[in-house]
């Protein structure tokens, strides 16, 4: 059994689909019913007893000032290149965090249940909720309990992926490998981290799933879906 003794967390993207709202502030400081998309993430790891929590940010990164106040330990990561590359850039940046069990997660989500955080873990592997209608979110197919594919285009069967992920030692120090592999041999700065090990390097990893309630969690993906949970209250 492995145990996450840091957690990384995403926070670095423009949330282009979210303006005007992020015009002023970054996506994960948003708050949907009064709450901290970021908030929610970073006490349900407290929860979990996960308190190595680093950050990487970017657009309007001094917004993130405040959260400093507000919990302590905080680790706060600079990526410069949030602007031209996708989030690849952002795992590059944290990349020297990953030498040890860790947990890499989004910041632009709301938590509804913190166990879903929990930081034991037997394999790595991403959390998921089982696809009962079409969906076109990532999806993978898993057999035996082990991924053995992923489809970025979506599909009808399967378990939807979501960014919430773990990797033992040994997982995170091949991821970190293969991150620097891509973006610094490869130029590959227009993919997705989540690219790497789901996509272009699957079979370098054993990988299963962490099973979830789709109530579990809450992603927004556009203005019109957080005016809608927010009853058009910003």
């Amino acid at each position: 059994m492995h145990k996450v003794t840091r957690a990384i967390i995403m926070a670095a993207g423009k949330g282009e689909r979210m303006k005007p709202a992020t015009l002023t502030t970054p996506k994960p400081m948003i708050r949907v019913r009064g709450v901290r998309m970021i908030g929610s993430v970073i006490e349900a790891l407290h929860k979990n007893g996960i308190t190595d929590i680093n950050i990487v940010t970017g657009y309007l990164g001094r917004e993130f000032d405040v959260l400093k106040k507000e919990y302590e330990g905080l680790s706060f990561i600079d990526n410069p290149l949030y602007d031209t590359c996708n989030n690849i850039s952002s795992l590059y940046a944290a990349r020297h965090l990953l030498d040890r069990d860790v947990i890499i997660t989004d910041a632009d989500q709301i938590i509804y249940n913190p166990d879903i955080l929990g930081a034991d873990f037997e394999i790595s592997g991403y959390n998921a909720t089982e696809v009962t209608a079409h969906t076109d979110e990532w999806v993978m197919t898993v057999e035996d309990k082990i991924v053995t594919k992923c489809s970025r285009d979506g599909g009808d069967k399967g378990w939807q992926l979501y960014s919430i992920s773990r990797w033992c030692r040994e997982d995170a120090l091949k991821l970190r490998e293969l991150v620097e592999y891509e973006f610094d041999v490869r130029k590959n700065r227009d993919i997705y981290w989540d690219d790497i090990p789901m996509i272009l390097h699957l079979d370098r990893f054993r990988l299963g799933i962490r099973k979830m309630s789709p109530d579990d969690i809450v992603e927004i993906d556009s203005y019109e879906e957080l005016m809608k949970i927010n009853n058009n209250v910003l």
